[in-house]
């Protein structure tokens, strides 16, 4: 960060691509509120007027001296970049100088500030060319407040061709939004006519922050991981790395792709590349018509990016995107693997309960006992963590139960199986001849298409009737081929195909199993990409804690000689 705000040498201001564009109360927000995390705020608070057209913008950054706030609404001063050489290396939110300047043009313009290093602060009002018309000591703490009233006062037709004030509002709360998961170590607080609208507390990561603004999105829903690139050949320094933060897709999801979210370097922008990259990496892990939570946040070299092609900043160059989308995909991979401490008890505490107590009433208990239950395997003790989970029992001849480190868990069968032999296909889809070739009967052209596009053999064999000699490897052996080679003919996808070959391959439910042939499930489903939901994205696995076993049973009381001991 320079020191001092200084006007821009013209070459530099002949290199500006687009200046800064007023055009909202969203966007005045916007441009106080970066110059304020430019300044080191903490703290931020925001006062909304909408009937007057007035914002005021408080923060606890370091400040600014006389000299500064003298320079401050002129063009193209600014603190942030000195020269040509500093635009290819910017670190900070604003660096074209024309916020205040285009500010003081569209209103009444006020800035009171003092330097954190000063014992006074200052009052300084502007006229419409940004130039100083009115100074005054001020009593302030060390900060700035910039006041903007009577916006757009000036330009009636701006004004009137605004979207209603509601609208204005919601823009007004989603700049916030991004830029407390931006940057969360910021408390911001929103005031409208003097009334508290909106507060979000500072946390230590994004993870506390998205609970305070999805109010039916929980800290235990979201997995977040910060991932770096351990390959020697990255193509980026070392000091590179991806922020994720995503919704558990067997816990949270939307009705719309309204949260999947990118930023970079403290700024949400819009690369559609990864947002098309993040649907892909949730891809079959979520129920149909439903989109996933998801927030990436790169930091990357300045050098590496070209921010100087919107006025708002919003679009972006980004050096290296294909490197950067695998990155994502792997981060992605990664958060959704399976993790005992996003496995919370609180989500899950009662659904499990409940089934529990009605297996346990109708001793509906399936365990075998090749395994003493109270011994564990040699390879369970010396590998923990190759394979946590035990089987132990099985409820309704449905779901596996299972002890885990940190509790019990509870996993369906047939769903579990399902993804299971989903990811086998999708890695491995192989078509075998048939032992004896199927007939199917009034297949239309499209079913016929169809089928051979998902690689079937087939011939005719009279009027509407085709001779079907080859089938995917799991379906060839069951006895309802026939059925299965009609359902693929329906339409979709070769993944559509996968999806619905192993879901008519899977265990059903029903159907008992063995000790032995429990724990071998649970241990290639432990194994897969994206154990938390199936391939149409029912959630798997329940888990009761430890925890909340310790809650349920009172074992944090204590027990003394009150109670006769």
């Amino acid at each position: 960060m320079q020191s001092g705000i200084e006007a821009l040498p013209l070459d530099v201001v002949h290199l500006i691509a687009a200046g800064e564009v007023i055009d909202s109360l969203a966007a005045v927000v916007r441009e106080l509120a970066e110059n304020a995390l430019d300044a080191g705020a903490s703290r931020i608070s925001i006062s909304l007027y909408p009937d007057q057209w007035r914002v005021r913008v408080a923060d606890n950054g370091h400040g600014m001296s006389l000299e500064d706030l003298q320079r401050a609404a002129s063009p193209h001063t600014t603190s942030k970049i000195r020269d040509r050489q500093d635009l290819t290396k910017i670190m900070s939110l604003g660096f074209r100088g024309e916020a205040l300047y285009s500010l003081a043009q569209l209103a009444d313009l006020e800035i009171v500030s003092r330097s954190a290093n000063s014992q006074e602060g200052w009052w300084v009002a502007y006229d419409a060319q940004g130039k100083v018309c009115q100074v005054e000591p001020a009593a302030i703490a060390p900060g700035t407040v910039v006041i903007g009233d009577n916006i757009f006062g000036n330009w009636p037709a701006r004004r009137q061709g605004l979207p209603p004030i509601t609208q204005q509002l919601k823009a007004v709360q989603a700049v916030v939004h991004q830029m407390a998961l931006c940057h969360p170590q910021v408390t911001w607080q929103v005031e409208q006519n003097e009334r508290e609208w909106l507060t979000l507390w500072m946390g230590k990561t994004a993870r506390q922050i998205l609970p305070q603004i999805l109010r039916d999105v929980q800290g235990n829903d979201l997995q977040e991981i910060v991932w770096r690139d351990e390959c020697e050949e990255s193509p980026l320094s070392s000091a590179s790395f991806l922020y994720l933060l995503l919704g558990l897709p067997d816990r949270c999801h939307r009705h719309r792709p309204d949260w999947i979210r990118v930023a970079l370097n403290g700024r949400f922008v819009q690369i559609p590349e990864m947002e098309q990259t993040i649907l892909a990496g949730f891809r079959r892990t979520l129920p149909r018509d439903r989109f996933p939570v998801c927030f990436a946040h790169f930091h990357i070299p300045p050098e590496h990016i070209d921010w100087n092609r919107h006025p708002a900043k919003s679009e972006v160059y980004l050096h290296h995107m294909d490197y950067w989308r695998e990155q994502l995909t792997k981060a992605i991979e990664k958060a959704l693997q399976l993790s005992s401490i996003n496995f919370s008890d609180t989500l899950y505490f009662d659904r499990v309960g409940k089934v529990l107590k009605t297996a346990e009433a109708q001793s509906h208990y399936n365990a075998s006992r090749s395994q003493e239950p109270g011994t564990r395997s040699q390879k369970s003790e010396l590998e923990p963590h190759s394979s946590p989970l035990r089987a132990i029992a099985q409820v309704h001849n449905m779901y596996i139960l299972a002890e885990h480190s940190t509790g019990v868990w509870l996993i369906e069968q047939h769903i579990a199986h399902e993804r299971v032999l989903y990811e086998q296909l999708c890695d491995r889809w192989q078509i075998v001849t048939l032992r004896s070739p199927i007939v199917l009967n009034q297949l239309s052209t499209a079913q016929v298409e169809q089928l051979q596009r998902l690689e079937m053999d087939m011939e005719p064999f009279g009027e509407q009737a085709w001779v079907v000699r080859t089938a995917p490897e799991l379906l060839a052996q069951r006895d309802d081929c026939a059925d299965a080679l009609w359902e693929l003919s329906l339409g979709g996808d070769l993944q559509t195909a996968q999806v619905a070959t192993a879901c008519r391959s899977a265990i059903r439910n029903g159907t008992p199993l063995t000790l032995q042939e429990m724990q071998t499930l649970l241990d290639q489903w432990q194994q897969t990409r994206n154990p938390r939901t199936c391939p149409h994205g029912r959630p798997i696995c329940l888990t009761l804690e430890e925890s909340a076993l310790s809650r349920f049973f009172r074992r944090h009381w204590v027990i003394g000689k009150s109670h006769g001991i």
